[in-house]
This record gives C-alpha cells, structure tokens and sequence, in this order.
C-alpha cells in the first residue's frame, strides 16, 4: 500500500492559527479520501510558520468497485416517476430487475461505480481542500481567485511506494504540484527535492526545520531551564506563551538575557506581563529572593530563530534595549500610581470611577462599590469575616481600575490592587481580598478562603448578577455577554469550598431593593408592571421572608396569591440550574437535586448540595434504589384510592386493626424509622436520615408481598391505607421523592 505525503508551503501562518489548521488539513483529506473510497492505516499532520504538512500511511492503490441496489418506484407508478428514478440512476429501463414486497412489486436497479486509481482522487480531495479550507482570516494575492491565509507557494503531493514514489499532478491558479521545497528561510533557503515523508522529514532538519511543534516546544523548555538552573534560576511556567513561541520560530534557539537593574524592584506580575505579552520572553526568576508572592524576576528567555556566529549577542541586545524601553513605561506607570496612593490614599484613587460607567442602567462603577460594599458588610458575619473590614476591602478592591498601570495591563486588575493596598497601610485581609474578590473566573480556578475576600468575592458576583436580572439583562441560549452562568457558578464554589451558610434569598432581595430605590428610572418597567412601586414588593419579600424561616416554595406561592411579580426565585432557579450542572460532574443527577429543592431550605446551597449528596448516596445502595419503589407503589396505591374515595389517608394507622405479621412488622419499622429521622433531620446529618430510611425497605417489600392493601373490610382498608400514608410522609420529610425519574 502506498503513502502519501503533502506539504502546502507559504509565507508565515500566524501561531494562533497552526494547531487548528494542521488538524482541518488532516480531517478535510483524510475524510475526503474515506468518502472516495480510499482507506488509510494512519495519519499525521504537522505544522510551523511556513508550512502545514500531512503524512498519510497504508492509503489503498485504488478505490473498490462497488455495486448499489437502488429501490424505485412500483412496476405500475406513471412514466413521468420512472424515468425521473432512470435519470437518476443512470440506467436504462431493460436493466431493471423487480423485487417482491407487501406493498407490491418495485423496481431495482443495480448501479456499478467502477473503482479508480487513487491519484485522481487524491487531486480531487486535496484541491477542494485548500480551496474550501476553513482559515479564521484569509488573503488573495496576484490575479488568483485561491484563498489562503498568507500567500501560498508551493505545493507537495507525494505517493510512494517500495517501487519509488510518483508526484500527484495537479494545478491551482498556476501552482503546480511537485516535490520541491525550502528549508529554513535564512538558514538553508534553496529548494530540494523529496521522495517519501521519512526523506522530507529528515532533510528538513539537515535545512535547520523542526517540522513537529510538539518537538519545538520540547527543546525550548529543556534549553530554557538547563540554562536557568545553571544560573541558580528557574522559568515561570507558561503554557500558552511556549504553544505561542513555539509556533513562531522553525529552528528555536534560545537565549536568556538580563534585565536592567533599574527595573528589578518592579512588581514580579508587571515585569512577567510586559514581557510576554510585548516581546513573547519567558520570565526567569529568582526562586531564593524576596520581592514579590512569586519571587524576584531577574532574566529573561527569548528564542531566537536562528543561530548566528556570535551566539545570538547581537540578538540580545537589540531585545534587551527595546526591553528597556517598554519596562520604562512600566516603571513610569508604577511610580505615579504610587505616588497617587501614598499621597492621597488607596480610596481617593477609586475616586475617578465615579465618572466611568459599568452599565448605563445601572449607574457607575462607583455605584456599584457602593452597593459591593454594602452587602460585603451583610455577608460578613455569615463568612466569618470582620464587618469593618469587608466593608473596607469592597470600597478599595476596584480602586486599580483607575491605575495607569491597569489601564496600561488589563489583565492585572485585581493584582495590582493587592501592591497599592499594602503600600495604602491596609491590612494582609484587606489587600488579599483586593486581588482575590474576581476568583474564581472559571470552573478550574482557585477558590478564594479567606473570609474577607470570600464576603468581597460574593458581593461582588451577586451584585453583577441581580443587576442585570433587575434590567433583563439575562442570558440566552448560547449568549451571556456579561459572563452571569459564570458570575453563578462562582458563587456556587465559593459558598460550597468555604461551607457558607449564606441564605441567598435575602442576598437578592437585599440588592435589588438597593437597585430599586437608587436607579428606579432606569429599571426594566415591564418586569415590575403590575406595581405602581417597585419597592413594594421588595418591602412585602422583607415582611414575609421575616428571619428567614419561609421556604423558597411558601415565598413563591405568597406572591403568587398577592398576584405579584417574582423579582427573586426566577434568579434563584438560574443558580439552580447552574448548580445542576456543576453536580453533574459529582454524578448527581438533576432529578436528585429537584427532590431536594422541593424542601425547605433552597436558597441555601451549602445545605441543599448536603441534601443532595446523601440521597444520591443512598440511591446508589440496594436498600435505597429498592425502598424509593416501594415509595413509589405505596404513592401509586395512595393517589388512586385517593382519587375514588375523595378524602386523603393520611390521619394515622392504628396497629390493633393490623392482621398480618409483615403488616406489624412495617407499623415497628416506621416508628424506629421517624424515631431516627426527625432529630437527623433537626441536626441536619441527612446520611442519617436518608439511612434510617433506607432501613424500611425490608419491611415495605414483605408488606407489599404479604398483604392485600385494598382487603374487601373498610376498616383494614383504611387502616392500611393509612399505613401508606406514613410511608408517604416518612419519605417526604427527607426529600420530595416524587421527583426522581424512574
């Protein structure tokens, strides 16, 4: 079986981009030749900036003749639809043969299609490949109507063999395919010649190419830390930034250079983010210096993409002057920022954002903090945070905002805010807080625990999250532009990581009572239309909700019978599905997490996960799978004859009228059953409760098996059904079995 290799050779690829389309070039050719007919063993694509290349392995000679049987309309349809079934079929009418079936007799035609060598359809597959193929952005050149994301210049298109190997012919707008191609632009420039994948590869490294980037990235980060490490070093680890460089050079030579001593003393998160994102250097720090959370950075590593006979001096220092300059900047921005805090304080410094607005509904950033800062307050004492603090800590955590240096480096909020807090006097709490109230910002981030930027962090999600619900800004389907499945699931992990008690409910209610009196002229009308005031129903949630005792449930049913909008449990539901997804990880299943909604306690995620836990757990033993259909038979029976008699069985059995020993023993059962469940439950260990329960499954099973629930005397009847009934309520005390699927 022969191989196939292809190489589309062309200016840079930009590196962002190489990954995915080595991977397109692979599914686009190889799908192609499949669909064709063509079979392969393997496949391999590679990239570097001038070139993607594809290594197809046991790819078949030629296509299999094939032979389709294609139905058609029955022996007595009118002409018209069998020659339309002919044209199609490209057969003619005395080739037809007929097959018997129950709704009558058809035509069938047998249709050939010839198998073919696989050059042809190599061309084929590999043109409408680069012409179709799937670049982000793309550019024509010349007089061409070819597409490509830089120019394209030559092309590849190898099969061989034992025998030798034989270049697919084909062209597109004037580029031939052939065998010819280049090694490293300065390097080794002239073009060669290449007979099979294993020949290109190997002359592309004799022409200074590493063709594979896994490879390239590989010898970037063993030359980067043995050259560290020899100088008492080590590399901050960069995962993109190595993907990234090792995409933009084809013979990586690497190079550590020095920093100015002049910019030392800069923070270690400044000089690494001026690096890598202005020059693409790898920061190389002092693990044994102080001078920052990550340690001193003292060096740096660029890569180089080639080798020069003064080893890369000149390389060097032409980066290490245009380093200068940028660090320069750096250390300008810094200084006044500074200067701004020690003068005036870290407060004073938030004082501009009065004037930036974060969303025209809702006000400015400033009042925002505002509201931040209130609620940081409330949750304070939940979290076990200091009040005082908290407070504090949310009037200053956005004060970098106006920095120059994050204006200069977005991507630094939060831990420039953590610099200025300290050199401002405020506490280690204060100045965490200050950088850890945006965490976590996705599902594998750092959850932050210390108490005062856990009151921050949760302030400040929920704020974001019952302002654009109050405005109707919410999501939907796949858009979230204000990032609220996340701003929801943060403050899902916060709660569960820190064990908080926090009763969400209030948390909404408190803001959005806050966003009402503050901004009602620009709060969405139609959401609140039935009232004439919005805080109406806010200041009715408050009576009612009371301490805190109603349900989630009883709240929604009050203002349903007040015919009052819900300006709460619609956000509430969205943390709700937001939780169910996060469970699903936990192989909690949704139907689990709905019967534990329907109890008292919703809003309390630390409580309701808890909840959820241990049915899933107890659904997971054989006593609990077998017990929940018990539960459900005993329901079933229930409902039905409740339905029949009119009235509900649930005024208490009495054992005197029981007759069967199974129905005795289910009636000592239940009792030793709620004996164990009410204080479990009072003291909320639910594994307790939800055993306990699952302890009744012997006895429901040898009811339902000794016993006639629906005997011919009314008084047993009754009495039995009774019994069902506690069954019934037993089990709904723990969680609303009704619920689960199944």
């Amino acid at each position: 079986m022969p191989d196939l290799m292809i190489e589309l050779f062309s200016e840079e690829i930009p590196a962002r981009m190489q990954k995915r389309a080595a991977e397109d070039l692979k599914k686009l050719v190889t799908n192609g030749l499949v669909e064709a007919g063509l079979t392969y063993a393997s496949a391999g694509a590679f990239a570097t900036p001038r070139r993607l290349a594809l290594s197809v392995e046991g790819l078949l000679a030629e296509s299999p003749t094939t032979v389709e049987e294609r139905k058609g309309p029955r022996i007595d349809a009118p002409e018209k639809a069998l020659a339309g079934f002919l044209r199609g079929a490209g057969v003619a009418k005395e080739d037809l043969g007929t097959v018997e079936e129950k709704k009558g007799t058809f035509y069938v035609a047998k249709i050939t299609k010839q198998g073919r060598a696989a050059a042809p359809i190599i061309a084929e597959v590999l043109e409408k490949a680069i012409r179709n193929f799937p670049w982000p952005k793309a550019m024509r050149w010349g007089s061409g109507s070819l597409k490509w994301v830089r120019p394209l210049h030559s092309i590849i298109c190898i099969l061989s063999a034992e025998d030798g190997s034989d270049v697919v012919e084909f062209d597109i707008d004037g580029i031939a395919s052939g065998r010819s191609t280049r090694g490293h632009r300065f390097m080794a420039p002239d073009a060669f010649d290449v007979v099979s994948f294993d020949d290109y590869s190997s002359k592309l490294k004799s022409a200074y190419v590493m063709l594979d980037a896994t490879e390239r990235a590989d010898h970037i980060w063993h030359d980067a830390t043995n050259q560290a490490f020899a100088q008492g070093l080590e590399v901050v680890e960069d995962a993109g930034l190595l993907a990234e460089v090792a995409g933009l050079v084809e013979w990586p030579v690497v190079l550590m250079g020095n920093i100015g001593a002049d910019f030392l003393d800069l923070p270690p998160e400044v000089l690494q983010t001026s690096m890598k994102e202005h020059q693409k250097f790898f920061s190389v720090r002092n693990p044994k210096a102080t001078g920052g959370d990550t340690g001193r950075i003292e060096k740096f590593v660029t890569v180089a993409n080639r080798e020069t006979a003064d080893q890369g001096a000149t390389i060097l220092a032409g980066n290490e002057k245009v380093l200068s300059a940028r660090l320069a900047d750096a250390k300008f921005f810094w200084d006044n920022d500074i200067r701004t805090v020690e003068r005036e304080g870290l407060e004073a410094m938030s004082g501009p954002l009065s004037n930036v607005t974060f969303h025209n509904k809702l006000g400015s950033q400033a009042d925002r903090i505002g509201r931040i800062a209130a609620l940081a307050r409330e949750i304070a004492p939940i979290v076990g945070a200091d009040a005082d603090e908290a407070e504090l800590a949310a009037k200053v955590a956005k004060a970098d905002l106006s920095s120059e240096m994050v204006y200069e480096f977005p991507e630094l909020q939060g831990i420039m805010g953590r610099y200025y807090a300290k050199k401002a006097g405020l506490s280690d709490a204060v100045a965490d807080a200050c950088r850890d109230h945006y965490s976590p910002l996705g599902p594998s981030d750092d959850v932050p625990t210390d108490p005062v930027s856990v009151a921050v962090a949760l302030a400040d999600k929920l704020d974001t999250l019952t302002g654009f619900w109050a405005i109707d800004e919410k999501p939907t389907g796949s858009k979230d532009p204000f990032a609220l499945r996340r701003a929801a699931l943060g403050v899902i992990r916060l709660i569960l990581v820190n064990e908080a008690r926090l009763p969400l409910l209030r948390c909404i209610h408190s803001q959005m009572r806050v966003l009402a009196r503050k901004q009602m002229n620009t709060l969405n009308a139609e959401f609140f239309h039935k009232l004439e005031d919005f805080t109406e129903v806010l200041d009715l949630s408050l009576e009612v909700l009371g301490t805190g005792d109603v349900s989630f449930e009883g709240y929604a049913d009050w203002l349903s019978e007040k015919k009052l909008p819900n300006p709460l449990t619609n956000l509430l539901s969205f943390f709700h599905d937001r939780l169910k997804v996060f469970l699903k990880d936990e192989g909690i299943r949704h139907d689990v997490i709905d019967a534990c909604l329907a109890m008292d306690g919703a809003d309390d995620i630390t409580l309701l996960v808890k909840r959820a836990r241990a049915l899933s757990q107890t659904l997971a033993t054989e006593d609990g799978a077998n017990l929940i259909q018990g539960f459900k038979r005993a329901n079933n029976i229930l409902t039905q004859a409740e339905d029949k008699d009119g009235v509900e069985y649930s005024y208490g059995p009495d054992i005197k009228f029981a007759e069967d020993d199974a129905e005795k023993a289910l009636f000592a059962a239940l009792d030793t059953a709620e004996t164990a469940i009410k204080p479990a439950m009072a003291a909320e260990d639910f594994e307790g409760a939800m055993s306990a329960m699952a302890a009744m499954r012997g006895a429901v099973d040898a009811f339902f098996d000794a016993v006639q629930v629906n005997s011919d005397n009314s008084v047993v009847r009754r009495n039995r059904l009774n019994l069902l009934g506690r069954i019934r309520d037993i089990c709904l005390s723990v969680a609303d079995l009704t619920k689960l699927d199944g």
